[in-house]
Formats: C-alpha cells, sequence, structure tokens
C-alpha cells in the first residue's frame, strides 16, 4: 500500500511539473525601406510585466475608461541585437539577408541552449503601398517556451 501511495505521489509531482510552463517572445523587425534607410533589430524583453496591470473590463454598467499610462507599459530594460536591411542603395542585398539569417539562427540556438523550446513562429509584412511605397518592415515573432 505504501508502494502505491508513493508512485501516486511521484505521479502527481511529476505531471504538475510538465505542466507548469513559461513562454517568451522573440521579435526580430526587418527593414523593407528602399535605399537602407530603415532600421532592423532583433528585440527580447528583459522583464516582465503583468497585462492586468493595464487593463479594464467595460461593461454596460461600467464602461470607465482605460487609465494606464503609457510610459507604465513601456519596458526599460530589452536587448536590442542590430542587423541589416533587406536593401541598400543598390536595392535587394541578399548578403544582408544571409546575415540576419545567421544572427537570428544564433539568438534561438543560444535560447534553445538555456532550456527554451521554439513553440511557434509568426510574421507579417506592413507598407505603405502608396506612391512610392517608402515605409515598410517584416517582423517576426518568436515564441518559446519551457
Amino acid at each position: 500500500m505504501k508502494k502505491v501511495f508513493f508512485i501516486l505521489c511521484l505521479i502527481v509531482v511529476f505531471s504538475i511539473d510538465i505542466n507548469a510552463q513559461e513562454y517568451k517572445v522573440i521579435t526580430s523587425i526587418e527593414s523593407i525601406v528602399p535605399n537602407g534607410l530603415g532600421r532592423s533589430r532583433i528585440i527580447s524583453a528583459l522583464e516582465d510585466k503583468d497585462y492586468k496591470e493595464y487593463s479594464s473590463i467595460q461593461t454596460d454598467e461600467d464602461n470607465t475608461r482605460n487609465k494606464s499610462k503609457r510610459q507604465d507599459i513601456r519596458v526599460k530594460n530589452f536587448e536590442e541585437t542590430k542587423l541589416l536591411n533587406f536593401y541598400n542603395i543598390g536595392g535587394i542585398r541578399f548578403q544582408n539577408i544571409a546575415a540576419n539569417d545567421a544572427l537570428i539562427t544564433s539568438k534561438i540556438n543560444t535560447m534553445i541552449s538555456e532550456g527554451w523550446e521554439l513553440a511557434f513562429v509568426t510574421s507579417a509584412v506592413e507598407s505603405e503601398a502608396g506612391k512610392g511605397d517608402g515605409k515598410g518592415i517584416f517582423i517576426t515573432r518568436y515564441i518559446f517556451k519551457r
């Protein structure tokens, strides 16, 4: 009976540990602004924020405005890794893309060596697309868990 109880306790302890997960988001922003005028970076927050501190619930009875201050939401401690822009004066620069791939791969490999697992990747492109199309970014979010 004691063995069965001990085994059940071990199962409970291991299942609790397995279910406890932590997530971290790393973002890469790569400029697609012509002539190399944009800025490209890998960004990683070094501090945590609790979204509940900046949230409000709106109801029919209480539709009080969310009074969170933007300056309180900002993260002042973050890691910023410089990347190269997709374009230079001569046009698209494939060496820059390869260099960015090497830096992003290094960041992913470092995260994995620190015990993180790459869980999801999502990306998007934002461009003005108007006359001259002088603005644009390619953004990718890497979501890790452990």
